[in-house]
């Protein structure tokens, strides 16, 4: 044994969970068995999966505190009360919008995507004498599969840019401003999806499989993945998570022997770094990443939290939350809403019985000011780009926060950048000739022609090159004629204006429709209103 400590600023932190009277009770959970994490918060809500009649529901509740109650708002929740409930089977996953705390994203064993909008007077009145429970309403709904959407993700950087993963074992990525068709679908497993994580930037996308491999995908260029590797050896479920800025993955899962295993994988080829037996326990871990460079692995069943410190491709323990309730799913407040006042690196909600037990992660400190060691800055609210220059190939930096001064800011972090794929059984291609498809601009190659040209089968060929190869003697497999004269570029060049006003219109018509759902809610609630008054 080591004579020495590890030096870290973080080897005290302790959870500490809410008082009685701050725990929300009397729960309806849900007893549909697909595995996710059942409850997911912004900075202002928790919607839960809920145990509804008749269909498909999840509750919206105000974000319970560890360390206050909820003003205005029960402790136990009453029998009856609202809830979104328009899917016709059971609700599987939500997701909260990192830019916007009171819109989520709901999919439903029904095949569809559902996006709600929660006002701030929403819980108005809860309990009171004569309180009539209204259920809230989609402001848009989305076709998305004949199957069940098993999970729901927002992207990280763009606005109104949303992932599903569907029961056909693909991931479609929606563009909410125009949903009649997914912007991309990705495909190539072999069985159910069972969770996804996009990078810190939103260029790369992550996915764990039934099929027990790991893939990484570029989610707007094409639908195979860019890497393939296998991933957890056992047959139970494996989940994923983006570890920040890092070009790192973090996934959980199982060996053949069904030890329950944490392991690192770089991006450059999914290549294993490190994989970590925890125990051998039987429920599936489910891991959260805090910009503070923490890993927290939360088992379902269990009773405990473990939590690691990230350095130099190795995860170090720190300590482990510890209770004798068993948690059923579980999720992680947003990093921009925690309490810096008490040193609050992080909070978790804790899916339990009947109830939701917020627990605070606390560095142990008498300080009085704010600790810039120990709190990073957080991922801003506020977007770094529209849905539609995210589709149309434009990469930004996501947004950051300062924690002491609210000051949002573009973070300095390297972007990631989409791999070559790889195929480790096919030899070096000979000169491709190149199918040219509709041009869309991109800021990654600012001096290349308008055209862009794909391949069917992987090139070694950089996508920053200046000059396009050239194409090949045989005019026939061209499928726009033989030349690039200047009058078909000229075309090609008016095409991708026209698409772009039609995107920027259907978009201006989304908004539209949306203050128009508004409006009919509000209009609704004040008929009712008069009604009641009558």
């Amino acid at each position: 044994m080591s004579r020495f400590v590890r030096a870290s600023k973080y080897r005290h932190v302790f959870g500490q969970s809410g008082k009685k009277e701050y725990i929300v009770e009397n729960v309806k959970v849900t007893n549909n068995a697909w595995d996710t994490n059942i409850i997911a918060a912004s900075g202002k809500y928790v919607s839960i999966n809920w145990n509804a009649s008749g269909g498909g529901a999840f509750a919206i509740l105000p974000l319970p505190s560890p360390f206050h109650t909820i003003t205005g708002f029960p402790h136990k929740l009453p029998d009856t009360l609202p809830l979104a409930r328009s899917h016709t089977a059971p609700v599987l996953d939500t997701d909260w919008s990192p830019h916007d705390d009171s819109l989520v994203a709901s999919g439903g064993d029904d095949g569809k995507v559902m996006i709600w909008k929660v006002d701030d007077n929403a819980f108005e009145g809860w309990g009171a004498d004569h309180w009539v429970p209204k259920d809230f309403d989609p402001v848009w709904r989305v076709d998305a599969s004949s199957r069940k959407v098993g999970q729901v993700l927002f992207h990280p950087t763009a606005s109104n840019v949303v992932a599903s993963a569907t029961g056909d074992f693909t991931v479609k990525l929606w563009d909410l401003a125009r949903t009649e068709d997914p912007r991309n679908v990705l495909s190539g497993h072999n069985d159910a999806v069972q969770s996804l994580a996009f990078n810190s930037t939103g260029t790369l996308l992550v996915t764990t499989c039934r099929d027990r491999k790991l893939r990484l995908f570029d989610p707007r260029s094409g639908s195979d993945a860019v890497r393939v590797t296998d991933g957890h050896g056992g047959i139970k479920g494996a989940r994923v998570v983006w570890m920040g800025d890092h070009d790192r993955i973090a996934t959980t899962g199982f060996s053949k022997m069904s030890d329950r295993q944490v392991a690192i994988w770089e991006t450059g080829s999914l290549g294993n770094l490190k994989t970590t037996t925890i125990d051998t326990s039987s429920g599936v871990m489910m891991p959260f990443w805090s910009e503070n460079n923490i890993l927290f692995l939360a088992g379902k069943g269990d009773g405990n939290i473990r939590y690691y410190e990230y350095e130099n491709d190795n995860l170090f323990a720190l300590d482990e939350f510890k209770s004798v309730d068993p948690q059923r799913g579980m999720c992680f407040l947003p990093r921009r809403a925690l309490n810096v006042s008490d040193c609050e690196i992080a909070r978790a909600y804790k899916i339990a019985g009947s109830s939701i037990e917020p627990i605070a992660f606390i560095v142990p400190r008498r300080a009085d000011g704010f600790q810039s060691d120990i709190f990073p800055p957080a991922p801003s609210s506020e977007p770094s780009m529209s849905a539609n220059e995210f589709f149309s190939g434009k990469n930004a930096p996501r947004k950051i926060v300062d924690l002491a001064s609210g000051a949002s800011f573009v973070s300095s972090a390297p972007m990631s950048a989409a791999p070559v794929p790889l195929s480790a059984s096919m030899p070096s291609p000979a000169p491709l000739t190149p199918s040219y498809s509709a041009p869309t601009p991109t800021s990654t190659t600012p001096s290349a022609p308008a055209i862009s040209k794909s391949y069917s089968i992987p090139t070694p060929t950089s996508t920053t090159t200046a000059e396009p190869p050239a194409p090949a003697p045989a005019p026939a497999v061209q499928k726009y004629g033989s030349g690039d004269d200047g009058e078909t570029a000229t075309l090609r060049q008016e095409n991708v204006q026209l698409k772009k006003d039609l995107r920027d219109a259907r978009e201006a018509i989304r908004n539209l429709e949306l203050q128009v759902e508004a409006q009919r809610a509000n209009a609704r609630k004040a008929a009712q209103a008069l009604l009641d008054a009558a």
